[in-house]
């Protein structure tokens, strides 16, 4: 006979009196504590921070303070030996000559001639150079055309034209403003072309469709986004132009402060030669000054407050 056998039947669910009956976990209580108070972080203002502006005060005082180092060092390399050197004088000895250049021997024609050079060819440079660039950045096929041309004459230096330009326009102004021209204006046609492919393509693409022509774009659009730049790259370059003028003005020449400078070689008058120096610094620092201020009134939506 068959045994039978009992099958496990599952257990019975809990009912809910005896689930209720479970008792729960006991709670831990932490005792709260009060949270201390912060105390302020004071922030360190550090003079090296990247795209900080300065202000104005500063500037001119940090501007100062370089150059009263640079003359106390000056100074003090001049006046270290035992006795003065003629070769080397001192930031007083140089300022005497100054004075009497000035005072004496009509040292300011030779300035304003020197001055006259610069700014006629700078002019003549940038009425040439600006159109080219400009051009050249707002339509590829003219880059295409000029720049192969222009890379090539940018390498060569500007004194290496002396022998031609002589040969060719004399000894008078024309030639040493045609040298101030060589020096300057293939860079400048280069920076502005630079400056003109700035324009965002958008303000372009989005005048052609309003069906603006070429010639509106370049006036209405290129030219005016590309001006702001351009006239910062006029600043630069006439630094530029104010190293050549010793160059331009000591091949026979009558007046400017490079010929100043080749007479007082002649008999050794350094300090007359480092006077002349100083001149050309302060004149070209006074060219930078007329710029800025040139660009600060004709954008004034781009000021740094």
């Amino acid at each position: 006979m068959l045994q039978s056998t009992e099958i496990p039947t599952p257990a019975a669910p809990r009912r809910e009196e005896e689930i209720r009956a479970i008792p729960e976990p006991a709670s831990i209580s932490v005792p709260e504590s009060p949270m201390p108070a912060l105390a302020p972080v004071k922030v360190r203002a550090r003079w090296f921070e990247f795209k900080r502006g300065v202000p104005a005060s500063v500037k001119v005082a940090l501007g100062v303070l370089a150059w009263l180092g640079f003359l106390f060092g000056w100074h003090l390399a001049a006046t270290s030996g035992a006795a003065s050197n003629p070769l080397f004088p001192s930031p007083g000895q140089v300022t005497e000559a100054l004075w009497q250049l000035f005072a004496e021997r009509g040292f300011s024609s030779d300035v304003l001639a020197s001055l006259q050079r610069i700014l006629l060819s700078f002019a003549l440079a940038a009425a040439v150079a600006v159109p080219i660039g400009v051009m050249m950045g707002a339509f590829p096929v003219v880059e295409a055309a000029l720049s192969p041309l222009v890379s090539a004459f940018r390498y060569l230096p500007a004194p290496a034209f002396i022998p031609l330009l002589l040969m060719w326009l004399g000894t008078g102004d024309t030639q040493k403003i045609a040298l101030l021209m060589l020096g300057v204006i293939w860079f400048l046609i280069t920076l502005v072309c630079d400056t003109t492919k700035q324009t965002p393509l958008d303000f372009i693409e989005t005048s052609k469709t309003l069906g603006g022509s070429r010639r509106t774009i370049l006036w209405t659009i290129v030219v005016p986004v590309a001006l702001p730049g351009i006239v910062d790259t006029c600043r630069q370059m006439l630094a530029v132009s104010w190293t050549y003028l010793v160059i331009a003005e000591i091949v026979a020449a009558t007046d400017g402060i490079g010929a100043m400078m080749m007479r007082a070689r002649r008999f050794v008058h350094v300090d007359e030669i480092m006077a002349g120096i100083l001149v050309i610094g302060l004149l070209g620092l006074l060219c930078d000054l007329a710029f800025r201020g040139l660009y600060w009134l004709m954008f004034p939506y781009l000021r740094r407050h």
